[in-house]
């Protein structure tokens, strides 16, 4: 069985959303065998750090936090589809030209997967693409961005999606991912109550469950 780590790893010097400061995540040491005879340490972490999962609640006032997604979807077959020969926004006919699965997780793999800090000029799915994908059946996408829209003021990509309830999963690393099916884990913190939470995510070849 292949495993593929489709994760940001957590620390202080990641790459963050417009590289705000007040996003960093902060690790601090409070035990250590120095002064006792445990370690430990305490995480302080903004909830889109890195690789994570969005809820209605982010964009839409009362649309309701993680728990609105049925627990069954953290672990779903999953198609990624390759437009690193993107330069701008994924739109519907960027879209249309390919086979998009309804019940399934849609990754989009740009050349977002090849920078190592943040990009203020990411590839983003535009509002087009959004609305097209409204149609597919798919139950989530994700991208290799911190965000999935980019200069949008009325935040219409997050808002077409999040309305009915398509998960978006932000800040994949998909490098060394090829095009083809697998099936995803992305499964997020049980804190009830809020917008978004940070995942582990995994990719399976769908070989191995003989999908």
């Amino acid at each position: 069985m292949t495993i593929i780590d489709i994760s940001m790893p957590i620390q202080t010097s990641m790459p963050v959303y417009k590289n705000r400061d007040e996003k960093r995540p902060i690790i601090q040491v409070v035990r250590d065998f120095v002064s006792g005879s445990v370690y430990e340490s305490r995480l302080s972490i903004d909830m889109h750090t890195g690789t994570h999962i969005d809820a209605p609640l982010h964009m839409i006032e009362d649309g309701g936090d993680l728990a609105v997604y049925p627990k069954e979807r953290w672990v779903s077959p999953c198609t990624v589809l390759d437009f690193t020969h993107v330069k701008d926004g994924i739109t519907e006919k960027d879209l249309m030209q390919r086979d998009i699965l309804s019940g399934e997780f849609l990754l989009l793999k740009t050349q977002n997967s090849f920078y190592e800090g943040f990009n203020p000029d990411f590839v983003y799915l535009e509002r087009t693409g959004a609305e097209y994908l409204l149609e597919t059946g798919i139950i989530g996408v994700g991208i290799d961005s911190l965000g999935i829209e980019r200069s949008q003021p009325g935040h219409e990509t997050h808002k077409t999606l999040l309305r009915e309830r398509i998960m978006i999963l932000e800040g994949l690393r998909l490098k060394e991912v090829t095009e083809g099916r697998y099936i995803l884990i992305a499964a997020p913190l049980n804190i009830p109550g809020v917008e978004a939470s940070p995942v582990r995510a995994f990719l399976i070849d769908r070989g191995f469950f003989n999908l």
